[in-house]
């Protein structure tokens, strides 16, 4: 099924692609058992701790084809955190690093499956005398999504259901930091059977609020104002409370504010605490369907309500079926945030 379902946080720019140092909670801790319900758009600016190696790609150099990158032992996904001891957090700083090496040898501290390594590589010039890695990298993302809820005993608040991944590498990225904006969705892309469609919208440089982490399972953070939802307060579902059957989903499709849509649970899959995919949905109201196509980019962290309850909150849609997609229960969401 992994070949037919697409995660449905939507990045804003080509140039900056999208969907942890943080203020752990203690494993201890119980997850949130009422909070206010979600529902709004809003915007991420997304900051990596390191460079994320996105693709190698050879060039041509004294009339042959070369890779520096993956001769010295770099490959796709790796997470550069220094060059010659220097910590580096941007394109800039490696790309100028690299330019201006003179030929010699460059030693890159990289974090590859949680664990650090040293690589040595050593830069070749290109056709027109530039020295280059032979490397894509990746330091940012931008892109909307959507708050699932929020907890005034707190002040934090769920988001996207699952994390803010590469979209080449499909690799969780490394929160370095991390702003929350304010957002505001202006026009829909309506999603068709093989092709996921869009909330297009715009967020302000106005700052809300942070992320504090990034995992499998959602976005977890802290905001002074702007998507702190002041309405609906509810209780978290258990997992063994959701069920086949109608359910309500909320959402925003035009504007800043939240609209209530049916759908129908149609399979629980999964209590898997990892997993964001536990339970199917389908849309079932006219409405959402017309305007949308059913679900769309951007609806990521969409909260599900059953029986009166916060039972989760959308994550994929089926490209094969875009009015039926994947969620993950709130315990599961909420669990993450305490692990």
């Amino acid at each position: 099924m992994k070949n037919f379902v697409k995660s449905i946080t939507v990045a804003l720019s080509a140039a900056i692609l999208l969907n942890c140092s943080a203020v752990f909670v203690s494993a201890e801790s119980t997850a949130p058992k009422t909070v206010c319900l979600g529902g709004q758009s809003f915007g991420v600016k997304f900051f990596n701790d390191g460079i994320i190696v996105t693709e190698l790609e050879p060039f041509y150099s004294n009339g042959k084809y070369v890779c520096p990158a993956e001769e010295g032992g770099l490959l796709e996904g790796d997470i550069i955190k220094k060059v010659n001891e220097t910590p580096v957090k941007t394109n800039e700083e490696l790309q100028q690093a690299t330019f201006g090496c003179g030929g010699d040898p460059i030693k890159f501290n990289v974090e590859r499956d949680g664990k650090e390594l040293v690589k040595t590589v050593i830069p070749k010039k290109n056709t027109v005398g530039v020295y280059l890695l032979g490397a894509w990298v990746r330091d940012s993302c931008a892109g909307i999504g959507t708050v699932t809820y929020y907890d005034k005993s707190t002040g934090t608040f769920a988001a996207l259901g699952h994390g803010i991944c590469d979209r080449d590498t499909g690799d969780l990225m490394p929160l370095g930091n991390a702003e929350v904006v304010r957002a505001e969705i202006g026009s829909v892309t309506k999603s068709t059977a093989g092709k996921a469609g869009s909330l297009n919208g715009y967020f302000t440089d106005e700052k809300i609020g942070t992320l504090t982490r990034n995992t499998s399972c959602g976005v977890f953070g802290t905001v002074s104002s702007g998507i702190k939802p002041d309405g609906v307060t509810l209780q978290l579902a258990e997992n063994g409370e959701i069920k086949p059957g109608k359910a309500q989903l909320y959402t925003t499709i035009n504007g800043d504010g939240a609209d209530c849509y049916e759908i129908e649970i149609t399979q629980i899959r999964n209590t898997d605490p990892d997993s964001n995919e536990n339970f199917v949905i389908k849309i079932t109201d006219d409405r959402l369907l017309d305007e949308c196509g059913g679900i769309v980019q951007g609806m990521s962290g969409s909260p599900i309500v059953q029986d009166g309850k916060l039972a989760g909150a959308v994550t994929h849609v089926f490209l094969n079926n875009t009015d039926q997609g994947y969620a993950i229960t709130a315990q599961n969401m909420a669990s993450n945030n305490h692990n």
